[in-house]
This record gives C-alpha cells, sequence and structure tokens, in this order.
C-alpha cells in the first residue's frame, strides 16, 4: 500500500494532522442472524481502509480517494446525502452526526482515503471506512469515547444520514485490538468478546469466485420475510426473536407453514447455536470440532437457507478434499462471492494448484487472497 502520508501531501501541499486505519472484517458464522437479535463470529483483517485529514481555514470539505484517484467536495453547513458522492457520503455522514451530536466546532477539513480491501467481497469496507472517520473524529476533537460507544455512533450515524437501518456487527468487530482473536458479537446486548483465533500453523485464504452477480437485496429480504412469517406464528405477541425457539417448536410448523419458509427459518435457529458451539470449541482448543461447525454452517447455507451456488459449493467441496484444510465456507451476502478457507502454509500451493481445474469447469479464473488478523483501529499518526 502506498504511503497515505505521501499522497495526501501532494493532493493538498499540506501534510495530514491525523492519520488512522480500520481493519476490514470478514463474517466467519452468524452473517445472516443480525436481524432477529443474532450471534457472529468474526474477524478483523489484515486488509484495511486509511483515511489521513488536515484542518482548512474554511467550512469546505475535500475529499480524495487515492486508489480511484477520485475527487468529491462539500461543506459543512449543508451536508447531505448525495448518490454522485458514493464513498464521500460515508465521510459527510460521520461528520454531520459527530458536529451536531457532540456541539462541535465545524473546521473545514481535506480529506484522503486508501484502502487495500478488496471490492465485492463482502468485507464490510463501508463500516471500515465509517469506523476511520469516527475514529479520526475522536482524535482530533479530544474526545473520551469508549470502543464500543464509537461503534454505536458510527453505526447511528450511517443509518441516519442513509435513512435505512444498518446492524452494529462489523462496527464492534472493527473495535477489536490488534493479535490472534476473534470477536462473537452479541447483536441483543450490542457488545462483543474476543476469543482466542487458532494457533500459529493455521492460515486463512479468501477466494473470490468472480461469479457475476446482480443485487442480492430482494433475495435477502425474502428470507427475512419467511423467517418472520415462522416467527409470528410462533410468537404471536412478538415477545420473542429466533434465537429464543427452541428446534422442536420449528417441527411443529410441518403443514403449518411452507417448507421453505420453515427450513429459513431453522438455519437461523441453528446457526445462532453454532456461534455459541463454536465459540467453546475454540476455548477447548477443540479445532477439529471448530471445523465441523464451520462446515456444517456452510452446508446449511447451502441446503436451508439457499444462497450458496454450484461454483461455491465446488470451491469449499474441493478445498476440503486437501489433507491439511480445516474447513471452507461461503461468506458474505452469497450468490457467488468468496469463500473463506482455514488452512495450514504447507498446502497452500496445492489448494492454489486446485483452482485451475475451477477455471476450467466453470470459465471464471479465481481469485485468492491470503490474509492474517488485522492490527485493529489504530492511530497511525497524529
Amino acid at each position: 500500500m502506498k504511503d497515505i502520508f505521501a499522497i495526501h501531501l501532494s493532493e493538498y501541499e499540506t501534510a495530514p494532522d491525523c492519520t488512522v486505519a480500520a481493519p476490514a472484517i470478514v463474517k466467519i458464522l452468524g452473517e445472516h442472524t443480525d436481524f432477529t437479535d443474532g450471534l457472529v463470529l468474526a474477524a478483523a483483517l489484515s486488509f484495511e481502509v486509511r483515511v489521513a485529514v488536515s484542518f482548512r481555514k474554511d467550512n469546505s470539505l475535500r475529499f480524495y480517494a487515492g486508489d480511484f484517484n477520485e475527487r468529491k467536495r462539500a461543506n459543512i453547513a449543508t451536508l447531505k446525502y448525495k448518490r454522485e458522492d458514493r464513498w464521500a457520503n460515508h465521510i459527510k455522514s460521520i461528520c454531520d452526526y459527530f458536529l451536531r451530536v457532540f456541539e462541535l466546532e465545524p473546521k473545514g477539513l481535506n480529506v484522503t482515503i486508501q484502502s487495500s480491501v478488496p471490492l465485492g467481497l463482502g468485507l464490510g469496507i463501508s463500516s471500515s471506512l465509517n469506523m476511520a472517520a469516527a475514529f479520526i473524529f475522536k482524535t482530533i476533537y479530544n474526545l473520551d469515547i469508549k470502543p464500543d460507544e464509537l461503534a454505536a455512533h458510527a453505526c447511528k450515524a450511517q443509518s441516519v444520514f442513509f435513512e435505512k437501518d444498518f446492524p452494529i456487527t462489523n462496527y464492534l468487530a472493527i473495535t477489536a485490538p490488534a493479535g490472534r482473536s476473534f470477536s462473537v458479537v452479541d447483536l441483543r446486548t450490542r457488545k462483543r468478546r474476543g476469543i482466542q483465533f487458532l494457533p500459529e500453523p493455521w492460515e486463512m485464504v479468501l477466494t473470490d469466485s468472480k461469479v457475476p452477480r446482480l443485487s442480492v437485496e430482494a433475495e435477502l429480504e425474502q428470507r427475512t420475510s419467511d423467517c418472520s412469517a415462522c416467527l409470528s406464528v410462533l410468537t404471536p405477541r412478538g415477545n420473542r426473536s429466533i434465537r429464543d425457539i427452541a428446534p422442536r417448536e420449528l417441527d411443529e410448523l410441518l403443514g403449518i407453514v411452507p417448507e421453505r419458509k420453515r427450513r429459513r427459518c431453522l438455519h437461523v435457529l441453528e446457526e445462532v447455536r453454532r456461534v455459541s458451539e463454536a465459540e467453546d470449541a475454540l476455548a477447548r482448543q477443540d479445532y477439529a470440532g471448530f471445523a465441523r461447525i464451520v462446515n456444517k454452517s456452510h452446508a446449511s447455507l447451502r441446503s436451508l437457507y439457499e444462497i450458496s451456488c454450484p461454483e461455491i459449493d465446488w470451491l469449499a467441496k474441493r478445498a476440503l478434499e486437501l489433507d491439511g484444510v480445516l474447513c471452507s465456507r461461503l461468506v458474505g451476502q452469497g450468490f457467488g462471492g468468496s469463500t473463506l478457507t482455514i488452512l495450514s502454509n504447507e498446502v497452500k500451493e496445492a489448494y492454489r494448484h486446485r483452482l485451475e481445474e475451477y477455471e476450467r469447469i466453470f470459465g471464471f479464473r479465481p481469485v485468492v487472497y491470503e490474509v492474517s488478523p488485522g492490527s485493529g483501529l489504530r492511530i497511525l499518526e497524529h
């Protein structure tokens, strides 16, 4: 990654007053449980978003995305969502929220953004950008905000500005300290807790299937609606979430609700339990048990929640045929996207070689990214 300090200096002819970095996030389990007080097992990655700012003498905001050589501008007095501002809207949302909520003195800013996060893999790049911007404001205005509070503010800022509710999962996971650890995010309590990652011999790779996909929002909304339909039958008063349901209760829905809806609800119910089971397995250093849980999750995404595809299933299945591969599953929104595979360092080349067969069968050239636990949300210069 290029030196963001030098990029900022070249663009604005002034050195940054503050530079921060925020990691990307991958959800290993629990990706589709955020609408029902779910649990998510996530990891902060070595991919990251960096943001540098310097103060201006006016009330203007100048934005520069170094990766795209793209510029945007705004004024503090008239901050509002503009579709054409795309990525700059995220910085604007944080600026607008923090100035209002914390009653800060408005100051114009030069902003430079830089990212090493691959696009289209569901690694939470917008959340990383928002958290980096929020951390910038916390730092330059010397605000006394705890990490979980910062996550809540950043999430609220985006939800208000975009007029759409965003789950807090990514924001909380980004606050994880540096080191080989996972985060368990509890969406009922809106808190995160750390759990030790696998020991050094085990590494992570993300494989982009390169399967073209259109917007999947309508498909995912349908699955959420299916789960809500089951819940409304089981809990007419609406006083429970899927997380509170016993598996036997779903059996009672046979013949009452369409089987498709029951299966999708079953996936969410079991996925929440899988996160707890995986946390327990990691605490006991039962890595084989952890692997079985992750692999079951992929099978459930394929057969019950129905968001996988033949290409993704092939990648996960063939990876598991290699000695030295611990687990492999779909990550992200589904219908294409990527797989996360945990394997030993010695088998990486064999894994890459196996992907040559994938290209011959499906006609897509996959891209493999070697990733590691990230360095956490941090100040680079101030």
